[in-house]
């Protein structure tokens, strides 16, 4: 290996056997096809345990039979998972005796644990992860494993030791890990499982890829007011939780890393084969009422010396999402081009409608001005957990929220009763809005409905308008096309919503450019 590969070690004390086949296992869990292990270490220090778990880790079958390659020199297993190669070259004088035992064809994609690397020479990747094991002098049955990872394994074993040190301290260490499907983020999550049955959810939340836009040099997430650390998630869990809300206990963290470790709602959820379960929505529809109707801060805290500042969801964000239509969903999906005459008639629209919805122009209004409150977000059924067990407004589990903002307390009530994931019925959706207006109303008899229902309309056109074009991107972009069987949906909701009197001239504008949009995408879609 050259002197100027990257690396970073990691030593951990293994107290026992156990302690070695444990780590053994957690090596095998994140062990993919074409990785590269070596092996090596004092002799008695648990080389042949620790070898022995990793193959049968990596093979899910605790009852395999792992014989010693010392005299085979190699031993091949077929696993769901793939191919593991267990290699042990003691009894090899010269690298290029591997030439002759077909080491390139075995190895090729496949993950492979290597004993006695040193015969090796410069045939082994500088791409590995080396596993020294060290007897404790003084200490029967310690020992230490120095784990280092060089080239592309360093970043990879120092993300591994962060998950251990946030999973050890907060006493989970012995879960099981297991992937679960994420959401349209680049967010990843594992579900963790310990002996007795209890879980948790673990989140990595990397940082935000940084991608232009057509109004602006800056980053996408930047102008739409997204986050860009876990601090967000952090603080807002923390402020909603203080105001008697379900959003998970935080069991660790690390905050640099992007690493959260937090209380598991479950999956019992607001959706049935038939479609929304409307009590539960109504439940929701409340939550939202006392949030809105609370005084709630801008700034929160995160951890001692720091805070996160909720952004306003302003003019600039709310216009660089409505854009996504022209960016995306009119080239790729409707196949049509605007000439900039209609992007400017475009722009003006949104900027007058904005006006009614937005701070300080807001505070301006004619209208009687609502506060600026929380806005969750992504406050609809994928994000909302049912929690049988507790009562109240404290049923409604919340779990999305890290890119809360500052905002009309419109957003995500449009967010939740024109759900992107599952059709709301017009009659539902009414229903829902009423029970929300004498919700607010009860508790402050001065609360403007008027203004409700156009606010209502402009923020659910507007994220009608953005969907549209984030599903397509989310497509085009990232390859998830299973967003686009949403499109019919979000169309018939920006129906909806260009039906209010105050949108008429954003019904105009696509009447001119995207004619019969839900229609032609329930054509399309089935």
């Amino acid at each position: 290996m050259s002197a100027n590969s990257a690396s970073v070690s990691w030593a951990v004390r293994l107290s026992d056997q156990a302690a070695t086949e444990h780590l053994a296992q957690l090596i095998a869990g994140e062990t993919r096809a074409g990785d590269l292990i070596t092996l090596s270490g004092d002799l008695g220090a648990g080389k042949t345990t620790f070898a022995r778990a990793f193959v049968r880790a990596f093979a899910q079958d605790p009852e395999l039979e792992v014989p010693s390659p010392t005299f085979t020199l190699m031993q091949t297993y077929e696993a769901e998972r793939g191919t593991v190669v267990h290699a042990d070259l003691y009894r090899i004088s010269d690298p290029e005796e591997l030439d002759y035992m077909g080491w390139d064809e075995a190895i090729d994609n496949a993950a492979v644990l290597v004993e006695w690397p040193d015969k090796a020479g410069d045939y082994l990747s500088e791409n590995r992860l080396d596993i020294h094991l060290r007897l404790v002098p003084g200490f029967d049955g310690e020992r230490v494993a120095v784990l280092t990872g060089s080239g592309t394994r360093a970043a990879r074993l120092t993300e591994l030791k962060t998950v251990r040190t946030v999973l050890d301290r907060a006493g989970w260490g012995n879960a099981q890990r297991k992937p679960i499907y994420g959401d349209a983020s680049s967010r990843l999550y594992e579900r963790l499982t310990r002996p007795d049955g209890e879980t948790a959810i673990l989140m990595f939340s990397p940082p935000r890829p940084k991608v232009a836009t057509y109004r602006s040099e800056k980053p996408y997430h930047v102008v739409a007011r997204l986050s860009d650390s876990v601090n967000a998630f952090v603080a807002v869990d923390r402020g909603l939780r203080a105001l008697g809300f379900s959003a998970p206990v935080i069991y660790g963290h690390d905050l640099e890393a992007g690493l959260l470790l937090v209380e598991d709602l479950g999956t019992d959820g607001f959706v049935d084969a038939s479609g929304p379960i409307p009590e539960r929505y109504a439940e929701a529809v409340r939550v939202l009422a006392k949030l809105h109707a609370s005084n709630v801060p801008d700034v929160l805290p995160v951890a001692e010396g720091i805070e996160h500042e909720i952004p306003p969801y302003d003019a600039e964000a709310l216009m660089v999402e409505v854009g996504l239509l022209l960016e995306w969903y009119l080239p790729h999906r409707a196949g049509r081009f605007v000439p900039n005459a209609g992007r400017d008639a475009f722009s003006q629209i949104w900027t007058g409608l904005l006006n009614h919805v937005t701070f300080p122009q807001l505070t301006s209004s004619q209208h009687a001005s609502p506060q600026p409150t929380w806005a969750l977000r992504d406050f609809h059924s994928p994000n909302l957990i049912w929690l049988k067990d507790r009562n109240g407004l404290a049923r409604v589990g919340l779990i999305d929220f890290q890119d809360a903002v500052m905002s009309h307390p419109a957003y995500d009530l449009a967010s939740l009763l024109q759900d992107a994931r599952v059709t709301v019925s017009p009659e539902l959706e009414l229903k829902l809005l009423a029970l929300y207006a004498q919700e607010r109303h009860a508790r402050d008899p001065a609360f403007d409905v008027k203004e409700l229902t156009r606010a209502y309309a402009i923020m659910g056109a507007q994220r009608a308008t953005k969907l549209l074009g984030l599903f397509v991107r989310l497509d085009k972009r990232d390859g998830k096309p299973a967003y686009l069987a949403h499109l019919p949906r979000i169309g018939e909701y920006l129906r909806r919503n260009l039906a209010h009197p105050d949108l008429s001239e954003l019904r105009g504008w696509f009447e001119v450019h995207l004619p019969q949009l839900a229609m032609a995408e329930v054509e399309r879609h089935f």
